[in-house]
């Protein structure tokens, strides 16, 4: 049993399994209203949501119970692990790997080939409460072929330059170099990726 919502698009061979929903309209929004769009070869595994608005690139994976919110623009060979939420208005170039237990929030940027670990939390609010805190939010930018390591969490608005490596468990309160090494709370210089033996 699975429910798609009228305006999704799915390419060939799609795989939708049991207790999914495809297309399901925010609020203010009818049915309908947004299209979807799934591309061809991807696998959208059980008790997954996909809200209306979200365009998907071809050979897209989810694990169980992943929750994407409306209006992403994601690209072809995306893997989104289970148990993860993705929120609204997030853009995922082609290659983006998100483990499971990975929250992205909304303006969100994940570059070509970023690799995102398990129980990685991204932010997007310096003052969750605040006054006019919807009209500051600044999702995180992570660069080409950056990878943050598992239990990391970065702060709003930070840079992850490309090629870098944010170590396990690491906070993440500014922008990091293109090629770096950071790890810790909050996360600091450790090398260069290129002094990393056959890393790569």
């Amino acid at each position: 049993m699975k429910k798609i919502y009228p305006n999704v698009e799915l390419g060939e061979n799609v795989i939708i399994e049991d207790f999914c929903i495809i297309g399901l309209p925010p609020r203010g929004y009818r049915e309908g209203e947004l299209k979807t769009v799934i591309g061809s070869n991807s696998v959208i595994r059980s008790h997954t949501v996909i809200y209306a608005g979200n365009v998907i690139g071809t050979h897209f994976q989810t694990g169980h119970h992943v929750f994407i919110r409306e209006q992403n623009e994601i690209g072809d060979h995306v893997s989104i692990g289970t148990n993860s939420v993705i929120e609204h208005h997030i853009q995922f170039a082609d290659n983006v790997r998100c483990h499971s237990n990975v929250f992205i929030p909304e303006f969100t940027v994940l570059a070509e080939g970023c690799w995102i670990g398990p129980n990685v939390v991204i932010t997007n609010a310096n003052y969750p409460l605040g006054k006019n805190v919807k009209a500051q939010l600044k999702g995180a930018h992570v660069g080409r072929h950056a990878k943050i390591g598992a239990n990391s969490t970065l702060l709003p608005g930070v840079t992850i330059g490309e090629n870098s490596l944010v170590g396990a468990g690491s906070v993440v309160t500014r922008d990091v170099d293109a090629n770096w090494v950071v790890a810790g709370n909050p996360a600091k210089f450790i090398k260069n990726i290129t002094d990393i033996p056959d890393y790569n």
